[in-house]
């Protein structure tokens, strides 16, 4: 195990400190350098162990750290977490470890939540790293452990607490006991090794040639069946019951809500299933656990229909809140809400039509 850099760090401002003054005890390296001083070693001393040890003084909760997101993560990881271009997905992904995509996020995979802050204090945002301060690294910390299903959504994350909290992945970090994981006395092979390495198992097939035609790609590189041929035109019967909204360009706008729905089944994803929504109370569907704000708006009789998940759509805190009695009631979608009015009744004439 390699030396962390606290512990040379220590060491180094111990020496300074039994000393005596700088110049009279500043060591040479073959000439290159110099000892670092106290003040230097503090900028950057700044890690966090997985016990906690180390963090600093401060703050944060789940609400606060979703403004924060938003300004700071949302533009590359998405509005949801869901990840974009070449940055990661940072929510969801419980129970794809074994599969054959597995998703590796802060509630998949990672093991320990002071690590979480250790890395965005120190590497977030992309660009600007350091920019944030302790309490608004703190409310990250908390945004995405809430959103992860880690911690309640009032969970204040501070110091005292951030090495306590329980990771569903932690149980499965331990050290390798294989024998030949380690290196015979303790030292590596430097001759007479293994001339032979064998790949038995692959977490993700790469099979980049389709296998049916050149059309769209679907995972692995070929064209999924339901994608193998075009999409059937809406039937006319269909939309001129909806005349208030296009089915056919809803679809499209789903887009922006199908990385955290799904719509055809009734599987939770990020968010709840939408499927057979319209009469449903909210904060209804099984299996999803919904703020307490969004629980409170289905005790008071909110019920989805066109006229209310469109509002809903529009402006989802602004429109709950006034369920409930609050000027921006809090839930577990980060989305802003659709303001063109025309998406929001074409997407309405979609769910309707796909909900069923």
């Amino acid at each position: 195990m390699s030396v962390s850099l606290k512990t040379v760090c220590a060491a180094l401002a111990l020496s300074v400190v039994a000393s005596g003054p700088l110049v009279a005890q500043e060591r040479k390296y073959d000439g290159i350098g110099r000892t670092p001083t106290p003040e230097e070693i503090k900028s950057w001393d700044i890690d966090v162990r997985p016990d906690g040890m180390g963090a600093p003084e401060g703050h944060g909760t789940a609400g606060e750290g979703e403004r924060v997101y938003l300004v700071k993560c949302a533009s590359c990881h998405g509005e949801f977490g869901e990840g974009g271009g070449r940055y990661p997905v940072l929510i969801g992904g419980h129970g794809t470890l074994k599969s054959m995509r597995p998703e590796k996020t802060i509630g998949s995979y990672w093991p320990y939540a002071s690590t979480v802050f250790d890395y965005v204090k120190r590497a977030m945002p992309f660009g600007d790293a350091q920019s944030l301060t302790d309490d608004e690294t703190y409310a990250l910390t908390a945004y995405l452990l809430f959103m992860n299903d880690v911690i309640n959504e009032d969970f204040a994350v501070t110091q005292d607490n951030i090495g306590k909290i329980e990771m569903p992945n932690e149980a499965n970090f331990f050290m390798d006991p294989r024998p030949d994981a380690q290196p015979e006395g303790g030292k590596a092979c430097m001759k007479d090794c293994k001339t032979e390495i064998k790949v038995v198992g692959r977490a993700t097939a790469l099979d980049v040639t389709p296998e049916t035609g050149s059309g769209g790609m679907g995972e692995g590189g070929s064209a999924p069946a339901e994608q193998s041929a075009a999409e059937p035109e809406p039937k006319k019967e269909e939309v001129a019951a909806a005349p208030e909204g296009d089915a056919d360009a809803g679809r499209s706008v789903f887009n922006k809500c199908k990385a955290c729905h799904v719509i055809d089944s009734p599987k939770n994803r990020v968010g709840p299933s939408l499927h057979g929504v319209f009469g449903r109370a909210a904060a209804s569907f099984d299996g999803f656990k919904y703020s307490k704000d969004f629980q409170k708006a289905g005790d008071n009789g909110l019920v989805w229909d066109d006229e209310s998940l469109a509002k809903f759509i529009a402006d989802p805190k602004g429109y709950l809140g006034g369920v409930i009695g609050k000027e921006k009631a809090s839930t577990r979608m980060a989305f802003g809400g659709i303001r063109k009015e025309e998406d929001v009744r074409d997407l309405i004439a979609y769910m309707k039509e796909a909900a069923k």
